[in-house]
């Protein structure tokens, strides 16, 4: 089940694993990648696990339409609420000098007990306070929103695997 909003999509999926479980795997930036349902994301630079609010972890990632189409991203959590919920904002650093600027969207995780080994996971891409001079040239989402329903089953997957 997924559902568009004008400044917001998400998604939602039973995963039959313990709400911790799930926690665990998104917590663990080593596998994004393979939960990832677009290809973009490539490769944790930062593989320490999310412990706290302000945390930032980098990823190499590469989309086609990327000026070179590799680049690197800086998330920053902000929220941490094991095993409820996880989320972080998404930015760069655009001269590499260490200062960050975010967009303004991110992606949070709700997690929610749905019996003794099964957790209902919504995830959600919000761009809301994606200010306008991002929006002239980026397309929000930039996805099909379909693809938060494929990172759901690989998440699913990993959990599983646990």
């Amino acid at each position: 089940m997924h559902a568009v909003d004008q400044e917001n999509v998400s998604a939602t999926r039973t995963i039959t694993a313990p709400v911790e479980t799930v926690f665990a795997v998104l917590a663990d930036p080593t596998t994004h990648p393979a939960i990832d349902g677009t290809g973009w994301v490539k490769e944790p630079v930062d593989r320490a696990r999310l412990t706290e609010v302000g945390q930032i972890f980098r990823m190499d990632m590469y989309h086609p339409g990327a000026e070179r189409g590799d680049y690197q991203v800086a998330n920053e959590v902000h929220v941490l609420e094991p095993p409820r919920a996880i989320g972080w904002y998404t930015g760069h650093d655009p001269e590499g000098d260490g200062h960050l600027e975010f967009g303004g969207w991110f992606w949070r995780y709700d997690l929610a007990p749905s019996g003794p080994a099964e957790a209902e996971v919504t995830l959600t891409y919000d761009w809301s306070a994606a200010p306008r001079s991002i929006r002239e040239y980026l397309r929000f989402p930039p996805f099909d929103p379909d693809h938060l329903a494929n990172s759901l089953h690989h998440l699913a997957e990993l959990a599983d695997a646990r």
